[in-house]
């Protein structure tokens, strides 16, 4: 960068000029004070020219860098740290700047300090993607005062990350792990599911203790070790589990900055992880009206990482998904009887009575759970009390949208269907709920 493109004056220097401006204008009705003015200005003068000395001196002295998560996570806050040192002899007042993504629009990200010889500062801040996909960070800019005060020099700092990837929601899957096996409450919306019968696989005989269910009593060890015995059981494992993935126009629709996809991608990531947990077997698929995407499943330890790189680039089309090529593909690739959550939004009663032949299809062979949406904004705008007529004709239309999504969430149902109606914000509690109650009867 030229010299003269790193200067720029402070505030300090225009309120000094305007005073000495001043004082010349007052040396006109009063001669005697020109001489002494004029020593103003050239002392003045020299500590500007001290000043921009000084602020060149600084080389190597002073260094920042920004230090970000190897990925973020979309739709949650993510952490973004800036470190500056001083390695030189001088105090400095400074104005941090980062550059961050065009897509956050962060127009406040100035921080001012001041560091002292061999002093560090770390600033944080968060930023909350809204998509998926890889976004490129700018350079730090830093405007450097000294003790003078009257310019200011601009520099620019290449930092060592300068682009990060989003990938779908994956800072929350610890929270939710524990959430689904806690049963003694109900965090976070996660409900107890009630055990119907008996789980498929026994796994051991063990001492009973309060909360046993009677039935479970193994009455011979009982006799044997003359302590109270039950029989132990766990669920069924290595049963196959696949999100199934709409990425059709209809999952363009947003909800709080981002789409009904992405929620769809995020609550798939949480659901296999889960199901990952219980050692299942998890495996992706997602169609748009040309191309799909599968991963076969599978336990071994690194699927949940090609889980992520097979949602991080998943993009919804705009047009509608043909549903007799995705029934043919899924009976083609997945051969053994499976769970399949299949994410879609279905918003009238002809789209069901098109698509539900194939989804009926789908379960002659697998476990199909259909994931349909709620309209948030609608339901809001019920809550609002009719002004007028106009008023009176739009609540009558919200509530026939809201009864035919409820008519074709109950047609799925008695079909043989399951299905979750759900808004995105409650999508990752209702879908970890359906897994657990499904697994807890022995559906799959």
């Amino acid at each position: 960068m030229r010299f003269y493109k790193q200067i720029f004056f402070a505030d300090r220097f225009y309120q000094i000029g305007s005073g000495v401006i001043f004082l010349f204008i007052i040396s006109y009705f009063f001669p005697v004070l020109f001489g002494f003015i004029g020593i103003l200005s050239l002392l003045f003068g020299l500590l500007l020219l001290l000043d921009i000395v000084l602020l060149f001196s600084i080389k190597k002295e002073l260094y920042a860098d920004r230090q970000t998560p190897e990925r973020l996570s979309n739709g949650e806050k993510n952490e973004i740290s800036l470190y500056t040192v001083n390695k030189g002899i001088q105090t400095l007042d400074l104005e941090l700047i980062d550059e961050a993504p065009i897509a956050f629009q962060l127009r406040d990200l100035k921080f001012k300090f001041q560091l002292k010889p061999s002093e560090e500062e770390n600033i944080t801040y968060k930023i909350t993607p809204k998509e998926r996909g890889e976004y490129h960070f700018g350079d730090l800019i830093i405007f450097v005062k000294s003790k003078l005060g009257l310019v200011r020099r601009k520099l620019k700092q290449n930092c060592t990350v300068q682009s990060v990837k989003v990938y779908p929601s994956f800072n929350k899957l610890k929270q939710y792990e524990l959430m689904a096996f806690n049963t003694g409450h109900m965090d976070g919306g996660i409900k107890k599911v009630r055990r119907v019968g008996q789980q498929k696989e026994f796994d051991q005989i063990k001492e009973y203790v309060a909360g046993d269910d009677f039935r479970t009593i193994n009455w011979m060890a009982t006799a044997r070790s003359q302590q109270l015995m039950v029989n132990h059981y766990q669920d069924e494992k290595a049963q196959q589990v696949y999100a199934v993935l709409d990425m059709s126009r209809n999952m363009k629709l947003p909800f709080d900055g981002m789409t009904l996809l992405d929620y769809s991608i995020n609550a798939s990531l949480i659901l296999l992880h889960i199901a990952q947990v219980k050692q299942d077997l998890i495996g992706v698929s997602a169609f748009d009206y040309n191309t799909s995407n599968f991963l076969k499943a599978s336990r071994n330890s690194g699927q949940m990482k090609n889980v992520l790189e097979q949602l991080y680039n998943l993009n919804p089309s705009f047009k509608e998904t043909d549903f007799a090529k995705v029934t043919t593909l899924l009976r083609r690739q997945i051969k053994q009887r499976s769970l399949l959550l299949f994410f879609t939004n279905i918003t009238h009663k002809e789209s069901l009575k098109r698509k539900l032949p194939y989804l009926k299809r789908l379960t002659q062979k697998h476990l199909l759970v259909v994931v349909l949406f709620e309209d948030t904004e609608i339901k809001e705008a019920l809550k609002k009390q009719a002004q007028s007529m106009d008023d009176i004709y739009r609540k009558a239309l919200q509530e026939e949208n809201i009864l035919e999504r409820r008519f074709i969430a109950k047609e799925l149902q008695q079909n043989g269907i399951h299905t979750i109606l759900t808004t995105p914000d409650k999508l990752n509690v209702d879908t970890i709920n359906k897994y657990l109650e499904l697994k807890a009867r022995g559906l799959i």
